[in-house]
């Protein structure tokens, strides 16, 4: 009988893809995919440590499986990602957790069949500083019609809340020859909707020699590629997107018109102690150019209510900001403290109080936006992407980011049909296949 292994992820796409990456390398060694972990003879936590209760989280696993490894001592429990590169944690879960075998950087996620072969009782921790990319992991895709693709890894902002430069470190660029063949080939096995994934994807090619690739020219020559499909990307800082991403999106018909632009918050004083680098005047200017350029543009984004010294005026250009945007989609957070970031020790914390207050008003305002906007929706005709089938029920996407149900059968997914909205209901869109 094979041996089994169970992927627990934590965090963003960009840990999805990586944990596609672990299972390429672990169905490499001849390993299958188990059902639940309990079972499984190797178990790899992907962590995530952008917020600390991503942390509390992991450690709470944990100590579940410390249970099931006292069931079966040959398991193998590898814990890896961000959680693990941030300073000093990699001794702490050795010491609070000896149970653990292995203990992996976010740059030494290739180690992992090394270290499952050169398998010791006691734990192992494998924790580098940053190095160049491996281009040769494979890839256990895991997301049916969708496959993610990293064009970059790390980032250079230091936003003074955020802790993945940290982890990450600095921005790497892929050459644009390997993402052209990346995407060629997930084309070529049917594939329907890639994502480029960075933490800045505006950023891409800075690093690379004579810095003569950017962004905008990397999706001018996916979109040129053959075939039906769509290109998404995410996620972009708003000071460094370009007019020209803007106009390579308006002359393709396969570049998603869906936009995300997180702002984090609407007032200038704010913005400058997160260090975003840039005004709510010059996001809007963002917002209004990419409106310019694309009509239809879907457009999603990040705010945070609370960040310390945040005061009611400072809440109010927020909401201010949100209603000027105009969002399709808003994720919303209220701010707490990440330890190693120059935002955990500023004086002026706010009361968790004041945060829940804001959030419930931030949220009831964008979700009379979305329903607004959702209600316009009704009547038009769009391509839907169809994605996944669901209790008798087709979930697709439009062009522009908008999620669409509609009666239909499995044999739809993967194919782009035409759709035409009949119904509203609370933001949620649903239409009928016009055949």
């Amino acid at each position: 009988m094979s041996s089994t292994y169970k992927i627990i992820t934590y965090g963003c796409q960009m840990n999805v893809h990586e944990s596609e990456k672990i299972a390429g390398m672990l169905e490499s060694e001849g390993l299958t995919p188990a059902e639940e972990a309990e079972i499984a003879d190797v178990i790899v936590l992907n962590t995530c440590c952008v917020r600390e209760s991503a942390e509390t989280r992991v450690l709470g696993n944990l100590g579940i499986l410390k249970k099931a490894k006292e069931r079966k001592p040959d398991m193998k429990i590898i814990v890896c990602g961000c959680m693990t590169q941030a300073e000093g944690v990699a001794e702490k879960l050795k010491k609070r957790c000896p149970f653990i075998n292995a203990i992996i950087g976010t740059h030494n996620l290739n180690k992992i069949p090394v270290l499952l072969r050169a398998y010791d009782k006691k734990t192992q921790i494998e924790i580098t500083e940053e190095q160049g990319i491996n281009e040769k992991i494979p890839i256990a895709r895991t997301s049916g019609i969708n496959a993610w693709v990293n064009i970059m890894y790390g980032c250079n902002n230091f936003c003074s809340y955020c802790i993945v430069p940290y982890v990450r470190g600095r921005e790497r660029s892929r050459e644009k020859k390997n993402i052209i063949s990346d995407v060629k080939q997930l084309i070529n096995d049917g594939y329907k909707q890639i994502t480029l994934l960075g933490q800045n994807v505006n950023s891409y090619g800075n690093d690379l020699n004579g810095k003569t690739e950017n962004f905008p020219s990397l999706l001018r020559d996916l979109s040129a590629l053959d075939g039906k499909f769509r290109i998404k990307f995410m996620t972009s800082h708003p000071k460094d997107i370009l007019i020209e991403t803007a106009d390579a999106i308006a002359e393709s018909d396969k570049l998603s018109r869906f936009v995300h632009m997180p702002a984090q918050s609407g007032s200038d004083r704010i913005l400058r102690l997160m260090n975003r680098k840039y005004t709510s005047a010059e996001y809007l200017a963002k917002i209004d150019m990419l409106k310019s350029k694309l009509p239809d543009v879907g457009l999603s984004g990040d705010i945070m209510v609370g960040f310390p010294t945040e005061t009611e005026d400072d809440f109010s250009d927020t909401l201010k900001i949100v209603t000027a945007t105009e969002y399709n989609n808003l994720y919303t957070f209220i701010y707490s403290r990440r330890s190693g970031t120059p935002a955990a020790v500023m004086e002026g914390q706010v009361p968790i109080s004041d945060k829940k207050r804001r959030i419930r008003e931030l949220i009831d305002l964008q979700f009379a936006i979305g329903n607004r906007l959702a209600e316009k929706c009704v009547g038009n005709t769009y391509e839907v992407l169809c994605t996944e089938y669901k209790n008798g029920k087709i979930i697709g996407e439009t062009n522009c980011g908008k999620a669409v149900t509609l009666a239909g059968n499995k044999e739809l997914i993967g194919k782009f049909i035409n759709v035409r909205i009949t119904e509203n209901k609370n933001s949620k869109l649903y239409g009928v296949n016009t055949l």
